[in-house]
């Protein structure tokens, strides 16, 4: 296991499966740096609870909405036309960069404020998926579930 949630993220979003789940559950409006934190803590038998939530939830949101959020539409926004033109292609290459690079920022904050909680103190991770999903409009728990399963490996 990464000690660190940065290379646990990548570790963890390289393994099959778990792309596909995490964009799907990205499209019903979760969070995915949130759903690797949880999966981090989780692996970390770090207790779930509605304060350690919230407090991710105030960390991530902000950050998510003014950094992350903005360059992902402007990326997005660019994909049709940059198929066909190389220069906004490459441009659209740094945006997506940056989108990466807000993502990492905002991980590293995460770990900041949850590496002081104790750890191995339960060993399932479900609520803590559970928790940082809740309230996503439209969520799809098979995605949550193939997420959860590729993860563990279970």
């Amino acid at each position: 296991m990464s000690s660190d949630l940065w290379s646990f993220s990548l570790t963890t979003y390289a393994r099959p499966g778990i792309e596909d789940a995490c964009l799907t559950l990205q499209s019903a409006g979760v969070n995915v740096c949130l759903l690797l934190c949880g999966l981090w803590l989780g692996e970390r038998g770090v207790t779930c609870n509605e304060q350690r939530l919230q407090l991710l939830r105030d960390i991530a949101g902000p950050w998510d909405a003014d950094v992350v959020q903005p360059l992902r539409a402007l990326r997005m926004q660019w994909k049709a036309a940059a198929s066909e033109d190389a220069g906004l292609d490459d441009l659209r290459e740094q945006v997506k960069a940056l989108e990466m690079e807000a993502e990492r920022h905002l991980l590293l904050r995460l770990e900041r404020v949850a590496q002081s909680w104790p750890q191995y103190e339960v060993t399932d991770s479900t609520a803590w998926l559970e928790g940082v999903a809740a309230g996503a409009a439209h969520l799809n728990r098979d995605a949550l579930h193939q997420l959860r399963v590729a993860a563990t490996g279970t």
